[in-house]
């Protein structure tokens, strides 16, 4: 039987670098209705770039890499979490629990007592994972250029 493994990696090695680009073109193509081109994916980069991730994970099906998220601070007791994907061959066999699990580990550790997120109208399997996972809807916390619904769960 195939189980999800997760490992800790850097945030800026190659299998985090590729998997972060893989996101980014899901999610682009599907704002815009059509495939991403490498252009956005490296505007999108610019924009909001994950150097500053204190945690990232990547989670494997059958040992391929399927998944990833990662946490930054975001202020004394939070962290926000940043970048939660995956691959839609593989979606809905609980890769995205499994990930928000390892998140909250590793926040906890950190002496965090909330994780926070925002997210998109059209990105419904994300914001129902969310909810199913303990998430709530909480006023705007940021003026993010894509943000529409703010998440928190506290610890």
């Amino acid at each position: 039987m195939t189980t999800w493994t997760v490992q800790r990696v850097p945030h800026d090695g190659a299998i985090a670098t590729a998997l972060v680009r893989r996101y980014l073109t899901d999610i682009i193509g599907r704002y815009y209705g059509r495939p991403a081109t490498e252009a956005e994916v490296d505007l999108a980069i610019a924009e909001d770039p994950t150097d500053d991730l204190v945690g990232f994970f990547v989670a494997s099906w059958g040992g391929t890499p399927r998944g990833c998220a990662g946490f930054r601070l975001a202020r004394p007791g939070v962290v926000e979490l940043k970048r939660l994907f995956v691959d839609p061959a593989v979606r809905g066999r609980g890769g995205g629990a499994v990930l928000l699990a390892e998140v909250e580990r590793a926040a906890a550790a950190l002496g965090a007592t909330a994780v926070r997120l925002d997210t998109r109208h059209d990105l419904v399997e994300a914001r129902a994972l969310y909810a199913r996972q303990g998430y709530r809807e909480v006023p705007a916390f940021n003026d993010a250029r894509y943000a529409e619904h703010w998440f928190e769960k506290r610890l």
